[in-house]
């Protein structure tokens, strides 16, 4: 089933912050709530064709295990991801500085397959919505690093009494 979902969402902190999150799968976990597990296939250095395997929750316990490959990248800028099957999909972002923040155009398209095509009979408002939470994750995250930052080295205990260790927990 063939489905297109396209967003246009605003987050508070320039395409430098923002852009290495879309870039790199291995921090999708962080801010993305179905992100359950990406982790790198290939070694070296992330270029056009580098894979990861990916797991995605859906609906509490279903997990779907596929593999996601980097097909573009303009560094700051744009990327695309290709998911195989049963997602069959591909996610282009585009970042784009709006003011001092961030305007992401991001497409999403593909050909679901199996059980999944039952996410694909969302209407689009639903996947719209289920989407954007990535970008409140993202934005979540982003603003967390930006106190810490502000906090200064040493001063963890200002912010919640948490350690650097765990800066980086997942937002759901």
């Amino acid at each position: 089933m063939w489905r297109r979902v396209s967003l246009d969402a605003r987050l508070s902190h320039p395409p430098a912050r923002v852009f290495p999150y879309l870039a790199d799968p291995a921090r999708w976990p962080e801010f993305a709530p179905a992100v359950e597990f990406r982790q790198r296939i290939d070694g070296g250095l992330a270029e056009i064709g580098s894979r990861w395997w990916a797991v995605d929750r859906i609906w509490g316990p279903f997990k779907v295990r596929f593999a996601d490959v980097l097909e573009l990248i303009e560094p700051g800028h744009r990327v695309v991801w290709h998911s195989t099957s049963p997602w069959n999909s591909r996610v282009e972002y585009v970042c784009v500085a709006d003011g001092g923040g961030t305007r992401v155009l991001a497409d999403y398209e593909g050909d679901v397959a199996g059980w999944l095509r039952l996410v694909a009979l969302l209407p689009t408002f639903v996947l719209r919505r289920i989407l954007l939470r990535d970008f409140r994750g993202l934005s979540r995250v982003l603003d967390a690093e930006e106190r810490t930052a502000a906090a200064g080295p040493g001063r963890d205990h200002l912010i919640g009494g948490t350690s650097s260790m765990y800066r980086r927990a997942p937002v759901r």
